[in-house]
């Protein structure tokens, strides 16, 4: 990840809050030929002492079940909007156009747990997502379809060492540029070209408060 200051966002809990709204991650590591990488629903929460935790289960013996196994120092990805940005739009067109996005890098421990925390971690991600009262809810699930998933999923912690970022709203244009930009996303029928603009606006908004 390359990271410029204008294009860094220095405040922790808005990091927070856009990794939860993209909870859905890739977390990497190392294999033993190749880098492994697997797409994982997480949770994030703050632990005793303040820093941040993920969570989550995972598939037993896959390639990047056992990579992790053997190097604990993972990275994971939280993506969230994406969209070309044509130079067309600028104040002065004769440069290179772009792509606005934003992303943030976390670096960390993996720990896998018992099947205590394993059964804890399946019974937290589906009560997020389906509630108590959904047909599917974890409590109506039988015990026995549960003792199944126990045997072929394992659940575990992420202790985070560090956070990075990359939110690249166009902060190195001027004002008029910027609203040109926002002005050409909105008329897009591309849904992550709105919320790039919107992210846009509420960047312009702060700068223009502070």
């Amino acid at each position: 990840m390359y990271s410029l200051p204008y294009f860094t966002e220095n405040d922790q809990q808005k990091l927070i809050a856009f990794m939860k709204e993209n909870a859905f991650a890739i977390i990497t590591g190392s294999g033993d030929q190749f880098p492994v990488a697997t797409h994982i629903p997480l949770e994030i929460k703050a632990d005793a002492a303040g820093g941040l935790v993920l969570s989550g289960h995972l598939m037993k013996n896959t390639d990047h079940h056992k990579a992790f196994e053997k190097n604990n120092q993972v990275l994971v990805i939280f993506n969230g909007a994406h969209c070309y940005v044509s130079a067309s739009w600028y104040k002065d067109p004769a440069v290179a156009s772009t792509w606005n996005y934003m992303t943030v890098h976390v670096h960390g421990k993996i720990i896998f747990t018992d099947e205590a925390g394993t059964y804890a971690a399946i019974r937290s991600i589906t009560d997020k997502y389906e509630g108590e009262k959904s047909a599917a809810a974890f409590d109506h699930i039988p015990e026995d379809y549960k003792s199944k998933l126990l045997k072929a999923i394992v659940g575990f912690t992420i202790e985070v060492s560090s956070i990075n970022n990359v939110f690249k709203l166009s902060q190195n244009h001027d004002t008029e540029t910027r609203l040109s930009i926002i002005e050409a996303l909105e008329a897009s029928k591309d849904q992550q070209a709105w919320a790039i603009a919107a992210a846009m606006k509420n960047n312009l908004k702060e700068e223009q408060t502070k």
